[in-house]
């Protein structure tokens, strides 16, 4: 049924869930994995900062590495990671289109009112774009940050 699973992850709390469902869904299907992070340069960040764009890769990577370790223990036989630049949504649907992913899967912070309207929900996007489904995966309880 699945072949090809993308799970997109920006290192939070709130993709933990998602990874996990991925990967089980990847060895129930013996299907390849990718996993994506996107640098978002549409932040307003000075790309003249040096070094700004680096650290933000260097971040990516580091999820990415977290994704490729827990795929490569449950047993995935394929993986890929990448890095992706741009506004996380456009990237995560040319990904989805130029790898030929069957399904999405992806965490959802449980933003709500106006933080969800002034931040915007790149898993919200992915699902009102996309012709491939996706599988949203709601925070845990005990991953939910506290209110400040």
């Amino acid at each position: 049924m699945y072949s090809t699973i993308l799970i997109p992850t920006d290192g939070s709390e709130g993709a933990d869930g998602a990874i996990d469902h991925a990967i089980d869904i990847a060895t129930t299907y013996d299907a390849a994995l990718h996993t994506l992070y996107v640098v978002d340069t549409d932040i307003g960040v000075d790309a003249s900062i040096t070094g700004m764009f680096d650290a933000l890769e260097d971040v990516g990577q580091n999820a990415i590495d977290e994704v490729v370790s827990r795929a490569e223990t449950a047993g995935v036989d394929q993986i890929e990671g990448a890095i992706g630049q741009g506004k996380p949504h456009r990237v995560i649907l040319e990904y989805i289109d130029e790898h030929d992913v069957d399904l999405v899967v992806m965490g959802t912070h449980g933003r709500t009112g106006l933080d969800r309207y002034l931040i915007g929900s790149v898993t919200e996007r992915v699902v009102r774009l996309s012709d491939t489904p996706v599988l949203t995966v709601p925070m845990r309880p005990d991953d939910a940050e506290e209110p400040s």
